[in-house]
């Protein structure tokens, strides 16, 4: 069974059709890129997929969960994590105490009102931050690291949840040459654990990174496949790579 499945999903903005009939799955532990030019409908299905918009028709199903009429909260209890292109972060709490508050999300009001509820989450705080490369900021407040930083702190506050499907929207943004290539390796452990569909306009980032790439146009699949033949294709050329 597929892990996600989007299919035949369409958005109408009143007379605009936002997307159309678009399908695209990811399997366990596969990362798959999302690109296309600028108005191509990628921020569109990426919302549709995570809930902040409802599509006009089509299918969301996670491990087999039809979710398309369901809202963020639902879809995130059933697995699903999303860290957007601007870092949503509490800039002014530290790193360990931005993912302790992540981790809390998940427990009802009783457990929260105890005592010890937070000392048993430490073990997981220091597990991802030091996945995340961020061991020697783990008591400093958020607005204090560097762009690169905060996005890796957010990926690793979506991670906190151990979602099976992780939806990463431009996560490279901004950053310098060596904290994407940081960023890449920390994505693919990322995905030893769950599903990454990411959206990206970083050419060379996407392919030396994805499993699958999956092209939109107007709204529209216009090819999906390999690294390679997606580089090869030549309606992606015309109407991406030589855009770019």
């Amino acid at each position: 069974m597929k892990l996600l499945q989007v299919v035949g999903i369409s958005k109408n903005f009143g007379s605009l059709a936002a997307l159309k009939d678009v399908s695209i799955h990811v399997e366990s532990n596969e990362i798959v890129g999302l690109i296309g030019p600028n108005g191509s409908g990628k921020s569109t299905l990426l919302h549709t997929i995570c809930g902040r918009t409802i599509a006009t028709s089509g299918s969301v199903l996670l491990s087999g969960k039809e979710l398309v009429t369901s809202n963020p909260m639902v879809r995130a209890k059933s697995g699903m994590a999303i860290k957007f292109q601007l870092a949503r972060i509490y800039v002014e709490k530290t790193v360990s105490e931005n993912i302790m508050l992540s981790l809390q999300s998940k427990d009802g009001i009783w457990s929260l009102i105890r005592s010890a509820s937070s000392k048993k989450f430490i073990p997981k705080i220091e597990e991802l931050i030091s996945e995340f490369q961020l061991s020697d900021y783990a008591n400093t407040k958020a607005k204090f690291l560097s762009h690169g930083q905060q996005q890796w702190l957010e990926i690793a506050m979506a991670m906190a949840s151990n979602p099976s499907i992780l939806l990463l929207d431009e996560p490279t943004a901004g950053m310098s040459p060596k904290e994407r290539a940081d960023t890449a390796k920390l994505i693919k452990r990322a995905s030893e654990k769950c599903g990454v569909l990411i959206v990206e306009h970083d050419l060379d980032f996407i392919k030396d990174l994805c499993d699958r790439i999956t092209v939109l146009h107007y709204g529209s699949v216009i090819s999906s496949g390999t690294p390679k033949e997606i580089e090869n294709d030549p309606k992606v050329k015309e109407v991406y790579l030589t855009r770019v």
